[in-house]
């Protein structure tokens, strides 16, 4: 993409201390727009900040709970205090707590619904009244799965809150198409970061069982993040792209 495809515009990303979300934080910066990032963890989010900076990009960043209504209502304000508006908010921030279904506990069911959809609801709420405040449109993007297509095993709450977000996109078609607001996700399969590194087997495995013979990058990612907050996809809101290389097409499980 253009390197001022996004200039003048202002982005949330959420859980972007490191990853997916860092990479699209970056991604949106070198494209000229300004970026909020935010991560729970104040270390991740303020070295991000610094690499981001350092490249040029223009970004800020603010450490908390993105599950926080009272902190969702924070960023969106800092961004427009920071920036002046806002135009693109991405619901990155999401929690995986595996475990077998009949033995699920209570608390990790709320932990998992807390942050991947109470979340990711309150922070397209908040970023959408501000958009129709300012009349000028804008971008909301839901960080969906594969879980949330294929299942997996060991991830039942965690598929069922990613398949939820993909509804939740839907439904505000009909609510925020009228002020031209789009609304999206994306659905990455198995994508190598930090954390999914940590399995010294994660690259091999994936690599193997998917068709196109490895594993995503958090670049692939945020190449099609990108394209779905830009001007290009003005007239698609409601919909899913899954970045996975084919695996769910063939479903090939891992174990």
């Amino acid at each position: 993409m253009s390197n001022t495809i996004f200039s003048g515009k202002t982005a949330i990303i959420t859980g972007a201390g490191q990853g997916i979300g860092f990479e699209i934080a970056r991604q949106l910066a070198a494209c000229g727009a300004s970026v909020l990032i935010n991560d729970i963890n104040e270390n991740l989010v303020t070295k991000a900040v610094e690499e981001i900076s350092s490249r040029g990009g223009v970004c800020h960043a603010i450490a908390g709970d993105a599950a926080d209504v009272n902190f969702i209502g924070q960023m969106v304000d800092a961004a427009v205090h920071q920036f002046g508006r806002l135009d693109i908010a991405i619901a990155n921030a999401g929690i995986t707590l595996f475990g077998d279904f009949l033995n699920y506990p209570e608390a990790s069911l709320q932990s998992v619904m807390r942050l991947n959809l109470h979340g990711s609801f309150f922070l397209a709420q908040k970023a959408a009244k501000q958009m129709i405040d300012q009349k000028s449109g804008g971008r909301i993007l839901f960080m969906s799965s594969v879980t949330g297509h294929q299942a997996h095993q060991d991830l039942a709450a965690y598929g069922m809150t990613k398949a939820a977000l993909e509804m939740l996109a839907k439904s505000l078609v009909v609510e925020l198409s009228p002020y031209q607001i789009t609304v999206n996700t994306v659905a990455p399969g198995a994508t190598l970061t930090e954390r999914t590194m940590e399995d010294a087997d994660y690259k091999n495995t994936w690599s193997r069982i998917t068709p196109m013979g490895r594993p995503a990058t958090v670049e692939d990612v945020a190449h099609t993040v990108l394209f779905l907050v830009s001007p290009a996809s003005g007239h698609i809101t409601g919909q899913n792209i899954i970045v996975d290389g084919g695996w769910t097409a063939v479903s090939t499980s891992p174990y």
